[in-house]
């Protein structure tokens, strides 16, 4: 989405340019090609040679100087740019945007750009409560230009409330799904992620290794493609992402309450929490006291989600996930057909790299057809994008049909 693209990287004058330094690195750690575009105000907060130093690119921030204009020039910024990002955007720079006004560089090129362009404010809280700022910034988003708010916080003028600028992290997440097609654009994706936690006493529970990282990746890729994403997860310390309707459950019932509560605004369902299959028959009231050489606990099935979507199975394409030590195909395979899946992703726990918590993952993508995909081992958030291939496909499928 971003490798190979080429990033305008616009700062204006605010104490928060600092951030867009971060931001700059997140784009060159993409393998993005960025050129920075300073204010003269921008450049005293932080100096050109930083970005420079950041990007392995000149800064650019004189309209009038000749040897940026014939080696690049402000048309050319525009030209080139598969995107431009201005972060922190000041209530001025909308302002003089929203008029039609361009007076050095950075204004230059974004009126001469045809590239998509996101703003990130950040200003004094009263500034962007002010309705002459709030009409700006609605005059440009009328006329296509995009926004990602600033958030609430300590700001640096000693205020506090609206007005801080958001994280790059986010800020980033917002740029990458400007390039990326929105090939699930109004479908409803419910993606489970996490584990599940069987309490046994009020400070013991049986759960597993699982982390949520393929999960949230697979509800960040489908937001970045234009899903809405509900994502119903276990106990787990990522962040959800950005644009997802995020809820949190702790037991298998929880979420089994959770998913069929959910389940009938989607179009596709995705199921790769761990859930776990036993809990205790009974809960403690107070801590299990040590005091024999053994304990013997007694437990029973949890509710099984995902076959009691297969049996309530509309027209939503039903996802599942499984996690094996041996017998990876002929597992799979038994659990695709018996809980009436439409595909189903295996991955071998055991292999190094692929196991619960790892940064990669390694899968094969069995169909109810009988066909299969398989997918090399590779970063958690690459493994979710072949998966979204494929249901994207047979999505498509669906609608021909």
């Amino acid at each position: 989405m971003i490798k190979g693209k080429v990033i305008v990287l616009g700062i204006s004058g605010g104490i928060a340019a600092y951030k867009g330094a971060e931001l700059a690195r997140l784009f060159v750690k993409a393998e993005a090609e960025v050129h920075v575009v300073m204010t003269a105000h921008a450049q005293e907060f932080v100096t050109p040679l930083t970005f420079q130093s950041l990007t392995g690119n000149p800064v650019h921030t004189d309209l009038f100087d000749l040897y940026q204009e014939k080696e690049i020039g402000h048309i050319s910024l525009a030209d080139r740019a598969d995107l431009v990002v201005v972060a922190p955007c000041t209530a001025n720079l909308v302002g003089k945007v929203a008029a039609g006004l361009a007076d050095d560089l950075l204004s230059t090129t974004l009126m001469a750009t045809k590239a998509p362009v996101l703003f990130a404010p950040a200003m004094n809280v009263n500034m962007w409560e002010n309705p002459l700022y709030q009409r700006n910034q609605r005059i440009l988003t009328e006329a296509g230009y995009h926004f990602i708010d600033p958030v609430s916080g300590l700001l640096a003028c000693g205020w506090e409330g609206m007005g801080k600028l958001a994280d790059p992290e986010e800020i980033f997440f917002a740029s990458q799904a400007l390039l990326t097609e929105q090939d699930l654009a109004g479908e409803t994706v419910l993606v489970t992620a996490g584990p599940t936690r069987e309490e046994l006493d009020p400070v013991r529970y049986l759960s597993n290794y699982s982390s949520g990282k393929m999960g949230y990746a697979i509800a960040r890729a489908a937001i970045l493609r234009g899903a809405r994403v509900i994502l119903v997860s276990g106990p787990s310390a990522l962040q959800p992402p950005a644009g997802a309707e995020f809820m949190a459950v702790t037991s298998a019932a929880e979420m089994y309450d959770q998913v069929l509560t959910r389940a009938g605004e989607a179009t596709v369902i995705i199921k790769a929490a761990a859930v776990a299959d036993y809990r205790p028959v009974r809960r403690a009231d107070q801590k299990v006291k040590k005091q024999d050489d053994s304990l013997n606990l007694q437990l029973e099935k949890t509710p099984d989600i995902l076959a009691e979507l297969g049996r309530r199975k509309g027209s939503a394409l039903l996802v599942g996930f499984a996690a094996e030590t041996e017998n990876l195909l002929q597992n799979a395979q038994a659990k695709l057909h018996a809980k009436q899946l439409d595909l189903i992703v295996a991955n071998d726990v055991s292999l190094p790299g692929c196991g619960f918590d790892a940064e990669t993952n390694a899968v094969r993508i069995l169909f109810a057809d009988g066909h299969e995909v398989q997918v090399p081992q590779q970063p958690k958030a690459r493994v979710a994008d072949r998966l979204l291939d494929e249901v994207v496909a047979l999505r498509s499928k669906a609608s021909d049909d």
